[in-house]
């Protein structure tokens, strides 16, 4: 029997304890190869991983599992590829129509008959091809029929938040155009991939570009280039320059967006855009340098809508497909491709008078033949049931196939003073005071003198008030009832120019709203909202602080699929009581100051006037309990579309929001408010807004407010107007019910309370204000607010003008001419 025993030298080891890595033997060998020297046998098999070891695949396995997919995805490759046939052109290659309805279900209208005429690739210039393939897919002629890399990297970017991104090349463009549909789905995007790859085999890439360009949709209802060349330069495709193709290689990125005639807030982008299919071009030397900086953006032309479209139709329409391609419902093409019912929230009833009350009030007295400045008069309008957010009426213009912008939804006029309720809305949301520490309340004291620098601005900043008028030491609410810029320019300063933009923000306004500049000047509303953004904003305070966001749509369907509309749960975003006391200010506009004209509508009203610069244009925002409407006239060149002054307009020296837009939203609402009782406001306000102004102290000796926040008491509020009001545009004669030759009591003015009919310019005065001294401000008492016809004929035109009413400082608590004031 041999030896068992280990060789001399050899250290005995327990079997049990696995051998160190590394090891050495006495030969200087590792253990194992020692081992397998001395008994000639081979290593024992590597033992099992532990811990976390255990749970990582082998690179066999990785292996094959890379192959087991591989296989797979190829045969799923073949078996689409060999599954999935070309089918016939589908119904986005012969469009529907869309059906709008009122929100009764009864129709309000269709838009119109596809527009779509087809054309050889060989009547489409060079240039304008190669402005298409700059714009979508520049290696066109030398790629594949589909891009897994592009679809990828697109894919990857939507999920960055990048954006929506396509990475469809044209071939697949055009297999989703003619072939499929809109709809985002999985199943489709598969379709399309195999129908493209196989098309790429099958078609020509001339045959492919030419389906391209006749069946891509570019606005304006035109389908196809030929009827884009129509609809935007009224020329065929065969005349378009390489400037014009370029434009409309640029439509096909964004086609409602990018057109600069209906929608001009959007040209900076959709320059940019152009300027990208230029640099394009160039890149891969398709136009020379010298070519593209000579090229000049080329203007569309105007838009001509179907007639189908006609009055407040296309109006209406446009602004539903805005808000459904805004709020990504559908996207342009979706929505291009038709066959869906749009159910509105349009009310027909009050739609209908909203146009009688336009008519009957404002259009039924221009007269553009004899007056010149009638012809720049435009108006826009946007009602909203606050409690609901659905827009109910909207009035758009004339006529949508004469003038096709929408008046009530262009940003391109200031707002004037109708933004002055959010600044003070934000002092009491904010809690503020005044720079002295007095809290910010209806009652508080401000100086209302004319050009009174603001305190406490870092761009320094004078406002004039309306008519230059200074009005000493005024409270909140006398200061809203006669819209003294001085008072909110430092009110907006007092409370923090960024805190009133996000409290105008969170009403409603949206944050990239033009001109939307934090500052002083934002008190007097220079920024361009919309009417619609502004009855949004309107409809917040309505009901009390709670934000509702608007709609026009109630319901969409197709085949008797319904698509899903954007949730819109209302939030409370100011706290009631700042709504509410904004709202009780807003009521004595209507009851004391400049909105007196909306007490026609019969109804407990709420409202601010405004009137923008150079008088381009002039609002009445109002609101009962229950309805929301924002009216505003404007001034257009119809020619040249400059925004123009509207002086002279109707037969009057100066348009106001309290004249004819206040009496178009009386009207309206009193006809849409018809079924319904007239209902009180019920109001929560800030402690301290219901407390009345102090009584006037004796000029001798002052006293002190109750309330330590409070400065000494202001003059008497400014009585309300008589005589002196518009009535259908006429002044009475100019004379005051009760005139008493324009004096006061010896003379003076008691205060600044003006008595017997001097508040509306008590005189024998005439439209032209004549008067003993009148223009230079120096008949009896002048300075303490009475002339002999200073007021006279205010409505009517008086032109007594700034002179005579500023010289010599201030008119302290004295009511304006209407002219004067916003």
């Amino acid at each position: 029997m041999s030896d068992q025993s280990p060789p001399p030298g050899w250290t005995p080891r327990d079997p049990d304890t696995p051998e160190e890595p590394g090891q050495n033997g006495p030969t200087g060998r590792s253990g194992q190869e020692g081992k397998a020297g001395k008994t000639g046998r081979t290593p024992k098999a590597r033992r099992p991983r532990t811990g976390w070891r255990r749970f990582v695949p082998g690179w066999r396995l990785v292996l094959g599992c890379l192959l087991l997919f591989a296989l797979l995805l190829g045969g799923a490759l073949v078996a689409g590829y060999l599954l999935v046939d070309i089918p016939p052109a589908n119904s986005a290659a012969i469009a529907q129509s869309n059906v709008y309805l009122y929100s009764d279900g009864s129709q309000l209208a269709r838009d119109g008959e596809v527009n779509r005429v087809n054309v050889p690739l060989s009547q489409i210039p060079r240039t304008v091809q190669e402005a298409v393939l700059a714009a979508e897919d520049r290696d066109f002629h030398s790629e594949r029929a589909v891009d897994p890399k592009a679809m990828l990297r697109a894919a990857w970017n939507t999920l960055m938040g990048k954006g929506k991104q396509s990475g469809s090349t044209i071939t697949q463009q055009y297999v989703k155009n003619y072939y499929l549909g809109q709809e985002q789905t999985v199943s489709r995007k598969v379709k399309e991939f195999f129908i493209a790859i196989k098309l790429g085999r099958e078609e020509s890439k001339n045959h492919i570009l030419e389906g391209y360009l006749n069946t891509s949709y570019f606005g304006r209802n035109a389908y196809g280039i030929q009827a884009a060349a129509q609809a935007y330069y009224g020329k065929d495709v065969g005349r378009l320059t390489t400037a014009e193709g370029a434009y409309l290689a640029t439509l096909l990125n964004s086609p409602s967006a990018f057109d600069v005639v209906a929608h001009p807030q959007s040209r900076a982008r959709a320059v940019a855009r152009w300027n990208y299919v230029l640099d394009g071009m160039v890149k891969k030397g398709w136009m020379s340098q010298a070519e593209r900086a000579a090229t000049r953006f080329p203007e569309p032309g105007k838009i001509r809508p179907a007639a189908g479209l006609s009055g407040q139709r296309g109006y209406l329409v446009e602004a539903v497909k805005d808000y459904i391609l805004d709020h990504k419902i559908l996207d342009d093409a979706t929505l291009a491709e038709g066959g869906y019912r749009i159910t509105t929230t349009i009310d027909k009833r009050r739609q209908n008078a909203f146009v009688d009350a336009v008519d009957e009030e404002m259009v039924s007295e221009l007269e553009p033949g004899t007056r010149k400045a009638d012809r720049l008069v435009r108006a826009g309008g946007a009602s909203i049931d606050p409690a609901t957010g659905k827009v109910v009426a909207m009035y758009g213009g004339i006529d949508y196939t004469k003038q096709y912008v929408n008046n009530a939804t262009r940003h391109d006029y200031q707002v004037a003073s109708t933004f002055k309720p959010f600044v003070f809305t934000s002092a009491v949301e904010n809690g503020s005071r005044t720079r002295d520490g007095r809290r910010i309340t209806p009652n508080t004291i401000y100086n209302g003198d004319n050009r009174r620098p603001v305190v406490g601005s870092s761009v320094p900043f004078a406002p004039e008030n309306e008519g230059r008028l200074s009005y000493g030491d005024i409270t909140v609410n006398t200061a809203t009832d006669l819209s003294v810029n001085t008072v909110y320019a430092q009110m907006a300063v007092d409370v923090g120019t960024d805190k009133v933009k996000k409290t105008a923000i969170s009403l409603g306004i949206p944050e990239n709203t033009p001109n939307f500049v934090s500052g002083p000047a934002m008190a007097l509303g220079t920024m361009q909202a919309s009417v619609l953004d502004m009855t949004q904003a309107y409809a917040t305070l309505a009901d009390h602080g709670r934000y509702t966001p608007y709609t026009l749509v109630e319901k969409i369907t197709k085949e008797g699929d319904t698509v899903k509309l954007p949730d819109r749960t209302p939030l409370q975003v100011v706290s009631r009581e700042a709504a509410d006391t904004t709202t009780s200010m807003l009521v004595s506009v209507v009851d004391n100051g400049t909105g007196t004209a909306a007490l026609a509508a019969g109804h407990p009203a709420a409202g601010k006037t405004g009137t923008a610069e150079q008088d381009r244009a002039a609002w009445f925002a109002g609101y009962t309990p229950d309805l929301v409407t924002v009216v505003s006239m404007m001034g257009q060149d119809p020619d040249t579309g400059t925004l123009q002054p509207l002086y002279g307009a109707l037969g009057e020296n100066r348009i106001g929001g309290g004249g004819y837009p206040a009496r178009i939203w009386a009207a309206y609402t009193k006809t849409a408010l018809e079924a319904s009782e007239p209902e009180d406001f019920d109001l929560e306000l800030e402690p301290g807004a219901a407390q009345s102004p102090p009584p006037l102290p004796p000029a001798d000796t002052p006293e002190q407010s109750p309330d330590d926040e409070q400065s000494p008491g202001p003059p008497a509020r400014p009585s309300r107007p008589t005589g002196g009001q518009n009535n259908g545009g006429q002044s009475q004669g100019g004379q005051n019910q009760g005139q008493s030759q324009g004096q006061n009591q010896g003379g003076q003015n008691n205060g600044g309370a003006t008595t017997q009919g001097t508040d509306a310019g008590a005189s024998q005065g005439t439209d032209q204000g004549s008067t003993q001294g009148a223009d230079q401000g120096t008949a009896q008492g002048a300075d303490q607010g009475s002339a002999q016809g200073a007021d006279a004929g205010a409505d009517a035109g008086t032109t007594a003008g700034p002179q005579g009413l500023t010289q010599g400082g201030t008119t302290a608590g004295r009511r304006p001419l209407p002219e004067f004031v916003e």
